[in-house]
């Protein structure tokens, strides 16, 4: 029997009697990040990293049972040894490793192989069988430098305050919000943030984490004080009409989707930059062949095309259904709730 299986309600150790990242309420909970699809309320005790803590109390509530551990801490648990390792995806992101009678399986959760200046950097992590996601799993997705994305970021805020126009930018209200604001402050003009963002931004402030400060845009009264600010906003707030009564205003998203040919003019939005806080073909690649696996389970995104491809260079990899998704609004429902601006 595999020492991971995929079940109705999660990837399930039998071994250990825990789940991770379940998508179902279970007993025992491993979790790798806090994104919504991989950290869901209902579960009695959740495990994950330390630096997940702030986001998974704002988001599952303080009354869960959380415990947390330190990168490369070793946690037995009837006898099976887990360890959380830097996935570089988000804060506090983790690849769980999972050994047991010699035999070592690695999930990967959600994960990127660039150094975002914010999260800890990725770890590679051998193993025998490597559980990978692949949301970016074709050879069309290749991302350029965040360098470069950056600089093109804030030439178009630059240009856009030159004209007296509000630059307005959507992203995750964990992960890619907090990238924007570690590159992006300093002398091009303020930056204010949406309540649900602002609210991510004060939990992890609390924690003890650096991030430089930012005004919550509700806070502001007068439209003309925006005019050269770059304002951040979850993707469930673009278009809305308190938005639009910033006009003239300049819509972007950064994601990685972006980097598709006609993604912007379907979002009808005015620059789409190619961010992504996931692998790209690249990435995803060089991360199984780092990791010296001889299996490989793909769970969510391009999972046919990128297993089938593996397939062909040798290694034993197969489609694993999960209930993962694919860079879609993360903000969860308890921040969907916060008042909009």
């Amino acid at each position: 029997m595999d020492l991971l299986t995929f079940t109705d309600k999660g990837i399930y150790c039998a071994a250990a009697d825990v789940y991770l990242d379940p998508w179902r309420g279970v007993e025992r909970a491993l979790i790798t990040h806090a994104h919504s699809d991989h950290a869901r309320w209902g579960s009695q005790y959740y495990l994950a990293h330390e630096h997940s803590a702030p986001a998974l109390y704002l988001r599952l509530g303080k009354q869960i049972q959380l415990q947390t551990v330190a990168y490369n801490e070793p946690v037995y648990i009837n006898g099976v040894q887990f360890s959380f390792h830097p996935a570089g995806h988000i804060i506090g992101s983790s690849q769980i490793r999972v050994e047991y009678k010699g035999e070592v399986w690695v999930f990967t959760g959600d994960y990127k192989l660039e150094n975002d200046g914010f999260s800890t950097p990725f770890e590679t992590v051998k193993c025998h069988t490597f559980i990978t996601e692949s949301t970016f799993g074709l050879p069309v997705y290749r991302w350029k430098p965040q360098s470069d994305i950056f600089r093109d970021i804030r030439f178009w805020w630059e240009s856009n305050a030159a004209e007296g126009v509000c630059s307005i930018i959507s992203a995750y209200s964990l992960g890619k919000a907090q990238r924007l604001l570690t590159h992006l402050a300093g002398d091009s003009g303020p930056i204010y943030t949406h309540t649900v963002i602002h609210a991510m931004h004060e939990a992890l402030r609390s924690a003890g984490m650096t991030l430089p400060y930012t005004e919550k845009l509700e806070s502001i009264k007068d439209p003309e004080h925006l005019r050269k600010a770059l304002i951040i906003i979850p993707p469930s707030a673009a278009g809305s009409a308190a938005l639009r009564k910033l006009e003239p205003v300049s819509e972007a998203v950064a994601s990685g989707w972006m980097s598709i040919r006609g993604a912007r003019r379907r979002n009808t939005i005015d620059r789409g930059f190619a961010l992504s806080d996931h692998a790209d073909w690249a990435a995803l690649n060089k991360a199984v062949e780092a990791s010296g696996a001889s299996k490989v389970f793909v769970t969510h995104g391009y999972t046919e095309a990128f297993s089938a491809y593996l397939r062909e260079k040798g290694l034993d990899a197969r489609v694993a259904r999960t209930a993962y998704n694919a860079e879609l609004d993360d903000s969860s429902p308890e921040e969907k709730k916060l008042p909009e601006v």
